[in-house]
């Protein structure tokens, strides 16, 4: 029989008593209260976040029959008669909600506020104040008031509020802003009030005023202690779901070690900090094993539209984003919408992962965590890159492929003429300079990797385009309205072939002439060598 998984439940209490699996990540919870207790941690979204504070909001009320086998019970019981003490909790789940309206915001936290006073039954009368501030203040002081016990405050996803209003309703992100500034700030003066704070989020809005107002928040997301806390490390996916590794090996017809490696390939390399352990998407990985097979299940659940529309405003390159990035601490840590730098909002949300990191000049190099990412981002850059009427055509990129892999460059050209033909470019619209015509190109050949093995690099030059095959490396100069002669000639001059001379592959120098007028490529010149 088949075990049931969690997929998209976030109910610590729910998955408990309903026999879901669980992987068990109730040692953070020690971790956290032996150190401070106001708290803050960005994970990428899908990442168990909402299930960690859901898990907090179980254990803060004292719900011990929840935690029976797991690390906690044990380190709970030692303590004595302190344990499983029972706190008021005030949890923000703000993961869902009307931002885009005038009082989005405001009426959900109007009703957490509301819902609180009548799970405590307060008493009205007690309560003060008209703006959602002061009665915020009011309600955690008549909460210590009525149980004798310090409150614990939950909020979960607080930047989705201003995410969701970003690009769409810049006005409307500004007043949520402005919300949060007042609202959360009133737990700066709170501390004798307060026992535990933990708010989590996708990214670090280094703007908004709980980052500069409670300064007492100790941010944990880049603490190799606290890396395993959210996603699935690669013990915890041996130990917990070996029955489901095992029945997707079965139905794929792989051996146990072989899915693994599939399973690394497509959902692992997410890393948190420089020295810290990694962890797999834990909702690629359950719905995985749920449909038993190897999809783009998290990519799936929503489109990279800010960060899409980040790219395109600065002045990176897409090959730089696949080829990897290096940035400082500060950079990653420290994130404001209006900044051009788009790397930090692609490391925060999951799009970019650690991958190494420099201590002395503490640098951390960041590339894409696996190919479901990767893959996935490059998919949905389609429209802004090929036109919106360019879709992923597997058929077409199975064509391109293989003409590649067999050493048929000409096919291949006549492939990519053909696409680019099929581009409804608006009038006036049509790629205006070499660049932008060899990012077109890079990105069908890059989305080649989805399929099979395709290595694609840009070179020093800005138009210079190098792919390798198992038996073929070939090198790409591209030329808008000029002779292809010159596209072959600067291959040859700035000898973009010479790292390849010695490689033993069949090597392939490809001079390709775009022309303005007819929006496609014109000419190409094949030296073989």
């Amino acid at each position: 029989m088949e075990r049931r998984l969690p997929v998209g439940i976030q109910s610590f209490k729910n998955l408990r008593e309903n026999g879901y699996v669980y992987v068990d990540k109730t040692e953070y919870i020690c971790r956290l209260q032996s150190g401070s207790k106001s708290y803050f941690l960005y994970r990428p979204r899908r990442f168990g976040k909402s299930l960690f504070i859901s898990t907090l909001e179980s254990y803060f009320s004292g719900e011990k029959e929840l935690f029976k086998g797991l690390y906690i019970e044990e380190k709970e019981n030692s303590r004595g008669r302190d344990a499983w003490t029972k706190y008021p909790v005030i949890s923000f789940y703000l993961s869902g909600g009307a931002y885009n309206s005038e009082i989005g915001l405001d009426d959900l936290l109007s009703a957490v506020l509301e819902g609180c006073i009548e799970r405590y039954q307060l008493d009205r009368k007690s309560i003060i104040g008209d703006t959602l501030p002061v009665r915020f203040r009011s309600i955690i002081e008549c909460l210590y008031e009525k149980t004798g016990s310090q409150v614990v405050v939950l909020v979960d996803e607080y930047d989705k509020p201003l995410l969701a209003t970003a690009i769409s309703n810049p006005k409307q992100e500004e007043a949520n802003r402005q919300l949060y500034k007042g609202f959360f700030s009133v737990l700066k003066d709170m501390d004798g009030y307060l026992k535990f704070v933990f708010f989590t989020g996708v990214t670090k809005f280094s703007k908004v005023s709980i980052f500069s107002d409670l300064n007492q928040l100790n941010d944990i997301s880049m603490d190799d202690k606290y890396s395993g806390i959210c996603g699935i490390t690669e013990d915890e996916l041996e130990a917990s779901f070996r029955p489901e590794i095992e029945l997707l090996a079965e139905k794929h017809g792989l051996s146990f070690d072989a899915c693994l490696a599939r399973l690394r390939k497509t959902y692992d390399g997410y890393h948190f900090s420089g020295e810290g352990v990694g962890v797999y998407n834990p909702f690629s990985l359950l719905s995985a094993f749920e449909k038993k097979n190897f999809r783009r299940y998290w990519f799936g659940t929503a489109t990279p539209e800010i960060l899409i529309k980040k790219l395109k405003e600065s002045e990176l390159s897409l090959s730089t984003i696949v080829d990897g990035v290096a940035a400082s601490e500060d950079e990653l840590m420290d994130y404001r919408i209006e900044d051009k730098n788009p790397i930090p909002l692609f490391y925060q949300s999951g799009y970019l992962t650690i991958c190494g990191y420099d201590d002395e000049f503490g640098i951390y190099s960041l590339k894409f965590p696996n190919d479901e990412v990767k893959y996935g981002f490059l998919n949905s850059l389609i429209p802004s890159v090929l036109g919106q009427g360019g879709q992923e055509n597997p058929l077409s990129l199975k064509f391109m492929l293989e003409d590649l892999r067999s050493g048929a460059p000409d096919s291949f050209l006549n492939h990519i003429r053909s696409l680019f033909a099929s581009i409804p470019y608006p009038e006036g619209r049509a790629p205006e300079y070499e660049g932008e015509w060899s990012r077109q190109i890079f990105l069908i050949l890059s989305l080649m990797g989805a399929y099979t093995q395709c290595e694609v690099h840009m070179a020093t030059g800005r138009a210079d385009c190098v792919v390798k095959t198992s038996d073929y490396i070939y090198v790409f100069e591209f030329k808008l309205d000029a002779p292809v002669e010159e596209a072959m000639a600067q291959i040859d001059t700035r000898g973009y072939a010479i790292p390849y001379s010695a490689d033993g592959r069949k090597l392939y120098k490809i001079g390709v002439s775009f022309l303005t007028e007819k929006r496609n490529i014109d000419k190409w010149l094949v030296i073989g060598q």
